[in-house]
């Protein structure tokens, strides 16, 4: 596919989703950390539905740091592994003891973080801090890959094309674009093609009806 044709897609997919955000509710870099941790393998709503009891108890990483995963488990247990409470624990003793409370903001001091691998860490940066990082997530994977704005068979490798793509002072918002629209139009089952804006430009959506 050629370089003007992917920017035709991701000018379409922007005027297709100016609104778009991301949907986990935050007010902080310690709120939007904690709540990207418990959305791995969760839906965000599912995530939104817990969140504001846990910041109502635990405000802040010094907070949480002085948490027990008995105490907290029972909280976020509707989000998935025992692991997250104790990531979420051990992550804020980290911030607590060696960042002075603050969230790190370097991708390097976010990944040192119990639970926070490259994903999170490039969500909390973008959403958190406005500095430029492009999450990959699944939906973004499934979409750029089936858009072709990249072919790449891991995360890591489609960050490095779909960066190389986008104008680096989009990517944090190409990131929502990609997953509005695996969300609500692109699917990994039974996506919607036939009210897809893009279905004239996709070739995936080709291949599907030969």
């Amino acid at each position: 596919m050629t370089r003007a044709k992917k920017t035709q897609i991701l000018d379409r997919l922007e005027s297709m989703y100016p609104e778009a955000k991301a949907e986990l509710v935050f007010s902080n870099p310690y709120e939007m950390l904690v709540a990207t941790i418990l959305s791995a393998q969760c839906t965000d709503k599912q995530v939104n539905k817990v969140t504001p009891a846990v910041f109502a108890k635990y405000p802040d990483a010094t907070a949480m740091a002085g948490a027990a995963v008995e105490d907290l488990y029972p909280m976020v247990k509707s989000c998935g592994f025992r692991s997250k409470a104790g990531n979420i624990i051990a992550a804020c003793k980290i911030i607590r003891d060696e960042h002075g409370g603050e969230v790190p903001h370097t991708r390097e001091e976010l990944t040192a973080l119990p639970g926070v691998g490259r994903k999170t860490a490039n969500v909390v940066l973008s959403n958190a801090f406005g500095i430029p990082a492009f999450a990959v997530d699944t939906h973004v994977f499934r979409v750029s890959n089936r858009l072709e704005l990249c072919r790449a068979d891991t995360v890591e490798e489609t960050e490095r094309q779909m960066t190389k793509l986008i104008p680096e002072e989009k990517w944090g918002m190409a990131h929502h674009w990609l997953i509005w629209h695996g969300r609500r139009v692109c699917r990994a089952q039974h996506p919607l093609c036939s009210e897809c804006g893009l279905r004239d430009l996709c070739p995936w959506h080709e291949k599907e009806k030969e």
